[in-house]
């Protein structure tokens, strides 16, 4: 019990310290719902996705991009905010102080989760917002979508999130954290369905994002906010929940593994 205490106690110091950061809040916690405004302002003119050729039907597209920003958030929030934040704790010798005190490890990535669980559940809360009120998108009304949207996130959040903490032992430095770890997650966005409609990409590349796990959370998402007709755009054909299930589990276990492996509370090499 004193440890999960102590882990609510650092949740509460952790949501506190992010949103007094204001390049972190735009870069992890506004980035999604600026990119979503920019992309459905910019593209409207092209007109519906998935319209017939007399231009009827199809759908917004705000609402064609609304499940790749969901995504792009999923994985900012715990990939880049973690792998950011933890690397320059390391550097500027927090984790050595902490390391110093009665603070569980425990409670620490107690709080390091829960932080990433609030900003970004309030993250997608203003994204759906915005997409309904700015924009107007419809948003599902049955609930076997939202019970899907519920497993999808939770499993795609805490997979992000111990990705991000294994990752933040790739920098050596703090100041060199951002420059290592953006690329990557911007890499992933780009190849992963997120700005780019995946089935336009070519097959190799496709191949190479299906690696990895925004490709399946962009998917489970698209498989919530989109009509059904939309799944036949997709390369296999299907939504493939279970594959969606079975790519996270495993990489929330890889994940899992190379955390207890590299995190120490001081760099081995100082």
């Amino acid at each position: 019990m004193r440890t999960v205490g102590l882990g609510v106690n650092r949740v509460r110091y952790e949501v506190a310290v992010y949103f007094r950061q204001g390049d972190t809040i735009f870069f992890t916690f506004l980035f999604p719902v600026v990119m979503l405004g920019i992309f459905s302002v910019a593209f409207q003119g092209l007109g519906n996705v998935g319209a017939a050729p007399d231009g009827t039907g199809g759908i917004t597209q705000a609402a064609y991009y609304l499940p790749g920003m969901i995504a792009a958030g999923i994985l900012l929030s715990g990939v880049q905010n973690l792998a950011v934040d933890i690397a320059m704790e390391k550097s500027d010798g927090t984790l050595k102080r902490l390391g110093g005190t009665p603070l569980p490890v425990v409670s620490y990535f107690f709080g390091k989760m829960g932080q990433v669980i609030v900003t970004s559940v309030l993250q997608i809360l203003i994204l759906l917002l915005v997409a309904r009120v700015a924009f107007g998108v419809a948003l599902p009304t049955d609930p076997a979508l939202w019970l899907r949207f519920v497993w999808i996130y939770l499993l795609g959040i805490v997979t992000s999130a111990v990705l991000g903490i294994a990752l933040s032992s790739v920098p050596r430095t703090g100041k060199s954290a951002t420059a290592v770890i953006i690329p990557i997650v911007l890499i992933l966005q780009f190849i992963s369905g997120v700005y780019l409609a995946f089935n336009l990409l070519p097959e190799w590349l496709q191949n190479i994002a299906s690696i990895f796990p925004l490709k399946w959370i962009a998917q489970g998402m698209r498989s919530v906010f989109l009509p059904a007709s939309f799944e036949a755009q997709e390369p296999s054909g299907s939504w493939q929940l279970g594959l969606i299930a079975l790519v996270l589990a495993i990489w929330l276990v890889v994940g899992l593994i190379v955390c207890r492996m590299t995190f120490r509370w001081i760099r081995k090499d100082r």
